[in-house]
């Protein structure tokens, strides 16, 4: 061939490569696959991002990250992260050359228990040049082996990692690399690319279209898969997330991370089919919360429900359950069993005196040892008409039940028991229906119900100390980030539901929640506030970050006390003339007892063995009293009239000789 035709040849060569390249990155704009078209549809949420480079770097220098980046909860996310920020830092010229593309990382649960993370990077028109796809060979070295095999005619590389025994697949797909641990999820994406299930979804294309693309990342949850992935920390959901799953579609957000708070905000939609409560709301008006004033500073989660009046809410509900014909039956012939029982009105003697808000708490009890401590605050339109309809209430149940309570007063506030099985839950529905049975009392402009007296006990007492969350600074500045008027208010504070959760969990996850302590409570306060907006609700997520040492010298924990109590009880000595301190031996404790129509109360030591029981009578200390060191051996004996010490109590050594003794 002559150098004149080799010349041409070339010549040819070239403009056939740039009239690829043109026709490439300008023409061809047909055949590009959107990002969520490929993301499985089990994911529990969504993170989107369109600059990951730069994102990346800024959330990786924020102490949020930097503190969760040491934990091992968040291994699996922060190492995969790690990895993709290793080769932005090893392959910067490959990236710089495909530039900032949009990643997908979500979240599905593949098994029972197990969950993991899939991702999805848009390459864009730099696919089809099949840069990266060739650049993973250079991975290949004693510590990676690259191997590949096909799905469905779709080819698969597998990275496996010889040191930590762990596959990485990766497979494109048009313009798209997807890639999981996962080989599952991969194999899911690529069944379903050509039929999208999320992102051809009507409810989750409504709420793409309300987010938009501001902020450093996008978060859509989706809450038909949030029960499962809960049920990977915790055995029991619990109601309200059961209640969620089965009511919410979609929630998304824009968010951006600072060294200090997460903010995002965005729109909910819900199954119209399913929520009473929310379509309920939808059209009920909201007003502003108040609860707060009451609720005790210790108080671990705060639900808030607001409407113009509760009377315009409760036919709201009426009218929603209306359109369900067999669950309105259930509804009528429950409300019309308790009015005929009881010869009452329920709308005249208990609906007409809430007013706008109505609030569920739970609680870090200073008084009990319940293992929940809930309660359920009514908002009073006149404090006056809601007792007398409240005496009525209780006059109807004393007539007809077998149950003889009295009422118990506690530091000037009156304790009374409705003993109505599924009072709530008939009238309410599923969310209110563990307060069955209830205590209750009333504080200021507001009604408190809950199982427990010792909840009630530990709310008045906060209430009379001015130990509020209205009166807490924290909770006051973290509030106004919200608008004080929403239909739906959520708070948490991570420290105090650290305590709730630790006092009721077997041994074995209360050491994983032990060991994990600095990565729950460093989250010191999360709220969550939805607000009806057309058909939607407008949503707002704000996430407070703390140090852990910083939350440990405001808050007193749970694990810690209880450490001091077993160390206290292991120091106990035996009482005698020598060691007796006469002016404090018969000063016994206030006793809590958690159910105030039991004839006895007793507590125990961490042994197993009994502290001390007393005699009750409605509710009152009435009778013996036996207290036993933590050898089984009787400390005290003693006995109580109305409450009051009375009699002669004595106190033994462990030879049951008795060492000192006092009339009452």
């Amino acid at each position: 061939m002559t150098k004149r035709k080799s010349l041409i040849v070339i010549v040819l060569l070239i403009c056939s490569v740039l009239l690829y390249s043109f026709y490439t990155f300008y023409i061809d704009n047909n055949d590009n696959l959107k990002s969520i078209y490929l993301v499985p549809k089990d994911a529990v949420y969504i993170i989107e991002t369109q600059d990951p480079i730069d994102n990346w770097n800024d959330v990786s220098k924020s102490d949020i990250w930097k503190h969760l980046n040491t934990n091992s909860y968040f291994n699996e996310l922060a190492e995969s992260l790690n990895k993709i920020d290793t080769i932005f830092k090893q392959e910067k010229s490959v990236f710089d050359r495909i530039g900032n593309r949009e990643i997908l990382i979500s979240a599905h649960v593949y098994k029972p228990k197990k969950y993991d993370f899939f991702y999805v990077v848009d390459l864009q028109k730099i696919a089809k040049l099949n840069i990266l796809k060739n650049h993973l060979n250079t991975f290949a070295n004693s510590n990676y082996k690259i191997s590949k095999r096909k799905y469905h005619n779709q080819e698969i590389i597998e990275v496996y990692d010889v040191i930590k025994r762990e596959t990485l697949h990766i497979s494109f797909i048009k313009n798209q690399m997807i890639a999981s641990y996962v080989h599952t999820l991969v194999e899911a994406s690529i069944d379903q690319y050509k039929e999208p299930k999320i992102g051809r979804n009507l409810d989750f294309i409504e709420v793409e279209k309300e987010v938009g693309y501001g902020d450093m990342f996008r978060l859509y949850v989706q809450y038909k898969y949030l029960e499962d992935y809960l049920k990977v920390f915790s055995n029991d959901a619990g109601a309200l997330t059961k209640t969620l799953s089965n009511s919410l579609y979609f929630s998304g957000f824009n968010f951006d991370v600072d060294d200090n708070t997460i903010t995002a905000n965005g729109i909910t939609n819900y199954n119209e089919e399913v929520s009473l409560y929310l379509k309920s709301l939808q059209n009920s008006g909201y007003s502003s919360r108040r609860i707060a004033e009451i609720a005790p500073k210790q108080t671990a989660l705060y639900l808030s429900f607001t409407f113009d009046r509760f009377d315009k809410f409760y036919t709201n509900f009426e009218n929603v359950l209306k359109e369900k014909p067999e669950e309105f039956k259930t509804y009528l012939d429950g409300t019309e069993q308790i009015e005929n029982f009881l010869k009452i009105d329920l709308k005249k003697h208990f609906v007409s005196w809430i007013d706008d808000e109505i609030a569920l708490i739970q609680l870090h009890s200073t008084v009990t040892d319940s293992k929940k401590d809930v309660a359920f605050i009514l908002k009073t339109t006149d404090i006056d008409d809601a007792k007398k309809n409240l005496d009525f209430i209780l006059e109807q149940i004393r007539r007809r039940s077998p149950v003889k309570f009295k009422e118990v007063s506690y530091k000037g506030h009156t304790i009374n028991f409705m003993d109505i099985k599924g009072f709530f839950k008939i009238l309410l529905g599923d969310l209110f229906k563990e307060i069955d049975k209830p205590y209750f009392t009333i504080i200021d402009d507001y009604v408190v119900f809950s199982n427990h007296p010792n909840t009630l006990k530990s709310i008045i007492t906060s209430y009379i100390n001015d130990d509020t969350l209205a009166n807490f600074e924290s909770f006051e500045d973290f509030d106004n980030n919200f608008d004080s008027r929403s239909n739906i208010f959520a708070y948490i504070n991570a420290p105090n539901l650290y305590n709730s959760a630790y006092n009721f969990l077997d041994a074995t996850t209360r050491k994983e929640l032990s060991d994990n302590k600095d990565y729950f409570i460093c989250f010191s306060q999360i709220g969550i506030q939805l607000k009806s907006e057309d058909d939607l609700f407008e949503t707002k997520l704000v996430v407070d970050y703390e140090d852990p040492e910083t939350v440990k010298t405001k808050y007193s924990f749970t694990d810690s006390s209880s450490k001091a109590k077993g160390n206290q009880t292991k120091k106990e000595v035996e009482i005698t003339e020598e060691t007796i301190n006469k002016a404090t031996i018969f000063t016994i404790k206030e006793i809590f007892a958690s159910d105030l129509t039991a004839k006895q109360f007793e507590k125990k030591y961490y042994n197993g063995k009994i502290r001390f029981s007393v005699e009750l009578k409605n509710g009152l200390k009435h009778g013996d009293y036996l207290e036993y060191y933590s050898n089984g051996k009787l400390k005290i004996k003693g006995s109580y009239k109305r409450d009051q010490q009375n009699g002669t109590w004595r106190v033994y050594d462990y030879n049951k000789d008795v060492v000192f003794k006092k009339r009452f």
